[in-house]
């Protein structure tokens, strides 16, 4: 089997024959055989062992003939390397033993030291790039989603802590930020120095900020983390969350090379607001799963249309697949994706004028 670049030649805007697609969080609960994985092991455990975390990374590549693979870690791995102490636990998420509140709070937490500390999941990725015939996406949490769960203790729906933090102590709030930014850039360029070929900075929950604040507590951090790593040679996503369409305008000068959309926001409004600088990655509802296959393809025809008006074009969820999501159906939606965007794109090349 060749190696299968169309993920990164979309995410440049090349033409490419088909639509690509990956899922995020597709190597999950949805399936079954990770499912009795998971029985046996946590999901830091899992991320401790190199072989068997590569080995669930591939699991959906194979089964599911998506054309990239996302490493199977966690956006909390790099946390506990600057000092914070905490733990996954199911079916609420992460839960920090000692929230941060204060000045001294911060000012305790040290450099990430990815080499000593993440070494396992170097090792991931040097396994992956030796085994994958389709790209690597590694990722990181970014500053404000990592410093809502440090900030709050666990997730939250009001980010009432949070946003007390940013408002009465901005001090603080900045130092935090210029802390996790550090920790964000050094984490990404080893995993591009170990072979991981993409990656995508998740901002899962930044759209509870409004564009305001966002701007002048958050953009300034995430556009330093791309700017200093702007000299690597890898597509770099951004994916501002959910409920962000109002941030997107905000986004036009970020040196990403993607922006992943929410379903809120249809795909060329996505790309108006943000200046039609990047490409675009997204934005199918990952409910629209619990539909009648019928229902699903037309939402997925609709989509791959409205993509490949423009290049640059990446087929995804607009956020990540859900324990009850079923392996059959996105096995027959990566199919389709696949077979109807090659026929729309063979479709557009042949009315193409040419000279």
């Amino acid at each position: 089997m060749t190696y299968n670049d169309t993920f990164i030649r979309a995410c440049r805007k090349q033409e490419t024959e088909h639509v690509p697609v990956w899922y995020m969080r597709q190597a999950g609960r949805y399936d079954p055989e990770y499912r009795k994985i998971k029985e046996k092991y946590s999901l830091l455990e899992i991320s401790r062992q190199p072989e068997l975390a590569a080995e669930i990374t591939m699991m959906p590549v194979r089964k599911l003939g998506v054309d990239a693979a996302i490493l199977y870690s966690d956006i909390m791995n790099p946390v506990a390397s600057i000092g914070v102490e905490f733990d996954i636990v199911q079916n609420i998420g992460p839960v920090i033993e000692q929230p941060i509140r204060s000045s001294a709070d911060v000012e305790r937490l040290r450099p990430v030291d990815v080499e000593g500390d993440l070494g396992h999941i170097l090792e991931t990725i040097a396994i992956l790039d030796k085994e994958l015939k389709v790209p690597l996406i590694t990722f990181a949490g970014a500053p404000f989603t990592i410093a809502s769960y440090l900030i709050e203790g666990r997730p939250s729906k009001s980010y009432i802590r949070t946003k007390e933090l940013m408002y009465t102590q901005p001090k603080v709030w900045a130092m935090l930020m210029d802390k996790l930014g550090d920790m964000v850039i050094a984490y990404l360029r080893a995993h591009v120095r170990s072979g991981g070929k993409a990656f995508q900075l998740f901002d899962s929950w930044v759209g509870a900020l409004s564009p305001q604040d966002f701007e002048v507590f958050v953009l300034p951090t995430v556009s330093r983390i791309f700017a200093e790593l702007s000299d690597l040679d890898v597509p770099k996503i951004y994916f501002p969350g959910v409920s962000s369409g109002e941030l997107l305008s905000t986004l036009t000068g970020l040196q990403a090379d993607v922006i992943g959309l929410d379903w809120r926001v249809p795909l060329d409004e996505g790309r108006r607001r943000t200046g039609g600088n990047f490409a675009m990655q997204g934005n199918l509802d990952p409910y629209i799963l619990t539909a009648p296959m019928e229902l699903i393809k037309d939402r997925a025809k609709a989509l791959i249309d409205e993509g490949i008006r423009k290049p640059g074009y990446v087929f995804n969820l607009g956020h990540g697949l859900f324990p009850e999501a079923s392996l059959d159906k996105l096995r027959e939606l990566t199919e389709y994706v696949h077979d109807y965007s090659k026929e729309a794109l063979a479709l557009k090349e042949a009315a193409r004028p040419h000279s």
